[in-house]
């Protein structure tokens, strides 16, 4: 027996679900086949459209995909987009990926320096935004050449029912997902149609998703968590999903209670806030909660089990994987551990206790760089970066990280970015940036900075942060010192920061 066959409902031998897994297939082809089977099966709902069912969904992206191809795109050419969740920009987004586009996702939060270098690296030929700043932040880094929308996609109308859909290939790259990486700037990982699918066919198998299932989506659509996991998983399951375009614990309980939900999906910080509302309890009319980005404290995860009686399922994925390891659905799920390797996946530790993972939910390599792509892989065996420890119940429990990245919220920042920045106030002479362990957000951004002369005011340094990064990469603590340790070579020795 595999590790992985703990996951698998009763019935569903191991073999068969290997099969499943690693079958040629995309997640194009299995919605357009969700969508023919029930086309009047209400599908997703947002604040303005209401309930939009599953034909009307399939109608939407066609016409969407109808439009791009009219509008010069072509399968291959990448699509940046960038925008709250509403139906409109998921028709945006799957109309991109039946026509064979490479979906881009970008942060809601990023400035235009950001913005720029994805545009800059990933030369996207059309851009959904819904965002006047960043339209022209996407113009202007472009120098022209893109196409720039809005998530109604107004452009012509293309070809209609003559349109080829679904036909790329499980190889083809279907979406390009930007990850820090050890230099600090953002890295393209490529995935494929095939990664997608695997990816969201183990967690569909492994947490009983269902027809009947309604997800109350709050994450972001920019994320592998919102993306990868709940939107194209509630789409593939035949599902539903409630859109909520920010997370708010009145609004997500309200929703919950108001349509009927059995699945909420979140990061630490949410289930922190979560635990800390008089409403608690409302949990408890879920049949499943899920917890990923980050470490779920332990003392939060108890509190939750506390006051709603939810024990929430935690679960460890990346960008380049998708989700790698999951606590069991039917089974023990244990507090500060993230189980066991989900179906299809392989995990080992290496002498050093650093978890490697391939599957066929692994990427291919990082976008037009084959020595990071290279370094990444060991034997193909992917180099996650983070180090993990199995408990006496052969549950994976994540120890620490090799690499210096910081988790707030859910969200990765690399120190060495948020660093360049402020190095750049004329008051700074050094800064260093780390990671502090916080309940509620899991790790807060901090800096330590040695003045250049005079000391600069707090406020100061922390608007000219903002002025450049977005929200989340913003230190939110600054601590000024004389100097910063280092040992002998000159290297920052960023554990001694704070000690």
């Amino acid at each position: 027996m595999k590790p992985w066959e703990v996951h698998l409902p009763a019935g569903i031998p191991g073999p068969e679900a290997e099969e499943r897994l690693r079958r040629a297939g995309t997640l194009p082809l299995a919605w357009a086949a969700r969508f023919a089977a029930a086309p009047d099966r209400p599908m997703l709902w947002s604040t303005g459209a209401g309930w939009v069912s599953a034909g009307a969904l399939d109608a939407a992206s066609r016409r969407v995909a109808g439009r791009f191809q009219r509008a010069g795109l072509r399968p291959g050419d990448r699509v940046l987009m960038s925008g709250a969740a509403s139906v409109a920009y998921v028709a945006a987004h799957l109309g991109a990926l039946r026509l064979g586009l490479v979906v881009v996702p970008a942060n809601t939060a990023y400035r235009e320096r950001e913005v720029a270098h994805l545009v800059t690296d990933a030369r996207p030929s059309a851009a959904v935004v819904d965002d006047p700043d960043r339209a022209a932040w996407v113009r202007r880094a472009a120098g022209g050449g893109v196409v720039v929308v809005g998530p109604e996609v107004d452009l012509p109308d293309g070809p209609g029912d003559d349109l080829d859909l679904d036909i790329a290939a499980p190889s083809d790259p279907a979406l390009l997902g930007y990850t820090s990486g050890t230099t600090g700037a953002p890295k393209g990982a490529v995935l494929s149609h095939a990664n997608l699918l695997a990816t969201t066919e183990a967690v569909r198998l492994a947490w009983r998703w269902n027809p009947d299932d309604r997800l109350v989506l709050a994450l972001p659509l920019f994320h592998m968590h919102g993306l990868g996991v709940g939107l194209h998983g509630t789409l593939l399951a035949g599902a539903s999903a409630v859109l909520l375009p920010r997370f708010d614990t009145d609004a997500v309980l309200d929703a919950a209670r108001r349509h009927e939900a059995t699945l909420f999906f979140g990061v630490p910080t949410m289930y922190s806030r979560l635990a800390a509302s008089a409403r608690l309890g409302e949990l408890a009319r879920l049949r499943l909660c899920v917890s990923g980005s980050a470490p779920l404290p332990p003392a939060v995860f108890e509190r939750v089990a506390a006051g709603s009686g939810q024990r929430p399922l935690e679960r460890y994925g990346m960008t380049e994987t998708g989700m790698n390891v999951s606590n069991p659905h039917d089974g023990e799920r244990r507090p500060g551990t993230v189980g066991f390797p989900l179906p299809g996946v392989d995990v080992q530790l290496a002498p050093d206790g650093e978890i490697r993972v391939r599957g066929p939910n692994v990427f291919s390599g990082y976008w037009h760089d084959r020595t990071a792509t290279d370094e990444a892989f060991d034997e193909g065996w992917f180099r996650t970066g983070d180090l993990g420890e199995l408990d006496s119940g052969g549950y994976l429990r994540i120890a620490g990280r090799q690499k210096d990245l910081i988790i707030t919220g859910g969200l990765n920042v690399h120190p060495r970015e948020v660093e360049d920045v402020l190095v750049t106030h004329p008051a700074v002479a050094e800064v260093a940036v780390a990671g502090v362990a916080d309940e509620e957000w899991g790790e807060v951004v901090t800096a330590w900075v040695v003045p250049a002369g005079e000391r600069p005011g707090e406020k100061d340094l922390l608007t000219h942060a903002a002025e450049r990064l977005a929200a989340f990469k913003c230190p939110r603590a600054v601590h000024f010192v004389d100097s910063l340790p280092r040992n002998a070579l000159g290297k920052l020795l960023r554990h001694q920061l704070g000690t």
